[in-house]
């Protein structure tokens, strides 16, 4: 049985319910006050929305951070980018980008690609877009899957509502990351079993940029 049937039934009425309830707006303003920062596998990886320049100082000051993955792509031109860079350089914290968008699927040669580079990147390592839900769900759900061992029920909870993430054919631009998550777990067990560091190796500066073809 695949997750895409149970996800897309099983979150329909929790979703209807938070809304009707007026929960809904109330828990995304909690997920952005908290910068929706939490555990992937405590220790080790961490995932959140975008950072400003003193909540990203203060978080690789208190989890010890090594390095952090931008999966909003590098934008020299942005201020948020040229603070995020700012920080991790002054503090010698490794900046990995990694472009993607939640309104596209990745293929599996680009899932691949992401998970080489979460293995590689130094630990403990933290993982962000700009909310933290849907591209960093995505990348979360990845991480417990072919690195951490965890299987596919729990994994997926990492793509879920208590992360922001809405998962709705049609109704929600995200979907494609349900897909994606989707698609990574049809290619079956040899795929999503933990390995070892693979031959890729990320160079201390500048940051990796790594962009869909």
């Amino acid at each position: 049985m695949t997750l895409r049937p149970v996800l897309r039934f099983a979150l329909v009425p929790l979703v209807a319910l938070l809304l009707l309830a007026g929960g809904g707006l109330g828990f995304q303003a909690y997920l952005r006050a908290t910068d929706n920062l939490h555990p992937i596998v405590a220790g080790q990886a961490y995932r959140s929305g975008q950072l400003d320049a003193p909540g990203l100082d203060r978080t690789i000051r208190t989890l010890g951070l090594r390095s952090v993955i931008n999966l909003r792509g590098a934008e020299p031109d942005q201020p948020w980018y040229q603070a995020e860079r700012a920080v991790t350089d002054r503090l010698g914290v490794r900046l990995i980008d990694f472009r993607m968008s939640d309104a596209q699927e990745l293929d599996p040669q680009q899932m691949q690609t992401l998970i080489a580079l979460m293995r590689a990147a130094p630990k403990p390592l933290l993982i962000h877009c700009r909310a933290g839900a849907d591209r960093t769900g995505l990348a979360a759900a990845l991480y417990k899957l072919a690195i951490s061992g965890a299987p596919p029920g729990i994994a997926s909870e990492q793509l879920s509502i208590r992360y922001g993430h809405v998962g709705l054919p049609v109704l929600s631009r995200a979907w494609p990351m349900d897909d994606s998550l989707e698609d990574y777990l049809d290619l079956g067990p040899a795929a999503i079993r933990p390995q070892q560091a693979g031959p890729l190796s990320l160079p201390a500066r500048p940051a990796v940029a790594v962009t869909r073809p």
